[in-house]
């Protein structure tokens, strides 16, 4: 089973556009990252800049609506995410404890959907639209 982790980082959502890690928080969380490929469970994994260097679409008006940030309502945000091919939601659990995340840090743990889990007619139309 997959799990994708989520890393909300605390005070993120106000950061400038150009806002990175220092270089002694890299080190620690690239022997992090080190150990999840070692391990055999890390599937993939990347960084994000903060949403002042992002923007967003919105459809409520039934078209496409494109905002830059920061975004004034924002609260949490997602600074990365790790993909983690793991036996268990205990196990996956188990690696996120060992994030060497800040104190102001959030780990948010989502179970992937697989597609063997969507009912046989969703599994079907995959194979003839070529989807994995």
């Amino acid at each position: 089973m997959r799990y994708m982790m989520l890393m909300i980082p605390g005070g993120y959502a106000d950061a400038p556009p150009d806002a990175k890690p220092d270089a002694e928080a890299m080190e620690t969380m690239m022997r992090y990252n080190k150990a999840l490929g070692e391990a055999g469970v890390l599937v993939a994994l990347d960084g994000l800049y903060p949403p002042s260097a992002g923007a967003r679409v919105t459809f409520n008006t039934g078209k496409p609506v494109v905002a830059d940030g920061p975004f004034a309502e924002t609260k949490d945000v997602l600074g990365g995410y790790w993909m983690l091919k793991v036996g268990s939601r205990e196990e996956a659990i188990a690696w996120a404890r060992r994030c060497p995340a800040g104190e102001n840090d959030t780990l948010e743990l989502r179970q992937v959907f697989e597609m063997a889990e969507a009912p046989e007619q969703i599994q079907q139309l995959a194979v003839e639209l070529g989807i994995d």
